[in-house]
This record gives C-alpha cells, structure tokens and sequence, in this order.
C-alpha cells in the first residue's frame, strides 16, 4: 500500500498520465491503477521501468526496488492460509504493521492477550465442525500474532473491554482465572492500556459491536477501522467514517473506569471465580 502511494504520487509529480505509464510498461491503464491501490503484486520489471518514465534515476531506484522485494514476500501468516481466511488476512497484515492499535471489544478477550486455554476453548465454539488438528492451528496463528508485543518496535495498544467480557465464562473456572491474570499481567507492560466498561456506566457510543483501529508510522498509509461480521469482514478507511470510530472510542475511555482502577477491578473479578 505505501508503494503503491508513492508510485502514484512520483507518475504525478512527473506529469505523467494513466495512459503515458500504461504505454511504458506495455500494460492497461487499469493494471497501473491497480498497482497504486495495492490491489496486485509490484512486478519488479514494471516498477523499474515506471521508475524510470517518472524520472527516478540511480540509488533512488534500486531503494524503492528492494522495497517492493521485501513487500513482494509473503508474510509469516502466509503458512496458516489454511485456516486463515483470505478477509482476515488483510487484518493479520495490517495488525503486524500498526503503531497505535485501540479496540472496543464487547464480548471476548482480544485475540492479542488471549491465553491459550482460552482461545481453544473459543475456536472449538467457533468452529464445531473442523478437526482438532485444525483447531489447534488456528490456536497456533492467534499466538504467533502475540509475538507482537515483545517486538522493539511493538505498538501501542489501548483496549476499552466491556465487563461481559469479563464474566462470560470461557472453558471453565481454571480457564478465566488464568485469563484474568493474563490481563492484569498486561497491564503492566508499559504500552498496554485496559479499560474496563462497568455494566453501571449504562449505555454508551460503542455499544453495537466490536471494532479495531489502526494507526500507521507511514504518511502514506491512512488509519484504518476493522469491523468483523459471521461472514466476513470490513475495513473502514474514508477518513470522514475513521474520524467518527475515532471519537467513539475517545468518549467510552472517558465513560469507562480509568486504566488506574483496572488492576483492582480484575483482582475483583478472579476472587469471583
């Protein structure tokens, strides 16, 4: 997607128009269109030789070749496409990427602090029908993402879970403790931040549903909102409809309990279970 953006913005800052790249490549006008969406693969001979129609010339060139290399490269979650469907990969791609991520989430742990117990316990729900060999990989993929956050460069994650979350037992008592204490071990990490939305704060913006929000460290990229369905999924990058996410989440961190009270409100919780 970065790529994509800066090959459009060097065709116009050189002048040079759908048709004239089209030309140099010997393509369609919409195959060029498509690389600028990021909606196919950058074909190293193609971006050599738009590079050079746009007056790119030396280093310049061989730079944003070996970029395009590097992002031609499946990523780690390439070996799960078994079990990852196409829509989610999207997710899975931007997720890895993120600087900021922020997330309402009414129902379940995040898949990024759920223990393992928990999230079998979840995918066996979720998916009645497939193996156990293959619950186990999907188990495997969601813990792979949660290398994440030991990353140098991990993102910033604050999380407002409503307190259903909480109490909705996931495979058994032994399973919930451990899952609380998950979360109040995250707490701790110094760029993890859990809000919790007591039943007593009555109604609020978020309430019909769950969503993620992206932030990027490229100016090229925008930030984007996922929301998630049974069938599918969608990603919201309109900056007016981001903007309205964005807000959203800023009330409910005001109307949910401050990250200072987390620790004592899960401490709370496990004494419950």
């Amino acid at each position: 997607m970065v790529l994509g953006k800066r090959l459009r913005q060097l065709r116009e800052q050189a002048g040079v128009s759908f048709d004239d790249a089209a030309r140099a490549i010997e393509v369609t006008a919409l195959t060029v269109r498509r690389m600028e969406k990021a909606e196919v693969g950058l074909r190293i001979p193609y971006v050599k030789e738009l590079l050079r129609t746009y007056g790119v010339s030396g280093t310049e060139i061989e730079g944003f070749l070996s970029l395009a290399r590097e992002a031609n490269k499946p990523g780690w979650w390439h070996k799960f496409r078994d079990v990852l469907p196409e829509w989610f990969s999207a997710y899975v791609s931007l997720e890895s990427e993120a600087a900021v991520i922020r997330l309402y989430e009414p129902q379940y742990v995040p898949g990024l602090l759920q223990t393992h117990d928990y999230a079998a316990a979840l995918m066996r729900v979720g998916f009645p029908n497939e193996s156990p060999d293959d619950v186990d990989r999907r188990v495997a993929l969601r813990l792979r993402r949660q290398d994440l956050l030991v990353k140098p460069e991990a993102p910033a994650i604050w999380a407002v879970l409503d307190e259903t979350v909480l109490r909705r037992p996931v495979g058994g008592r032994e399973v919930m403790r451990a899952q609380i204490d998950r979360l109040a071990e995250a707490t701790e990490r110094p760029r993890i931040r859990i809000q919790i939305m007591r039943f007593a704060a009555g109604p609020h913006p978020g309430a019909y549903g769950p969503f993620h929000y992206f932030r990027f460290g490229f100016s090229e990229l925008p930030d984007i909102v996922y929301t998630e369905g049974l069938a599918g999924a969608q990603y919201v990058d309109q900056p007016a409809d981001v903007v309205t996410y964005l807000e959203v989440l800023d009330r409910m961190s005001v109307q949910a309990e401050p990250v200072a009270r987390t620790r004592d409100i899960l401490a709370a919780l496990r004494k419950e279970l």
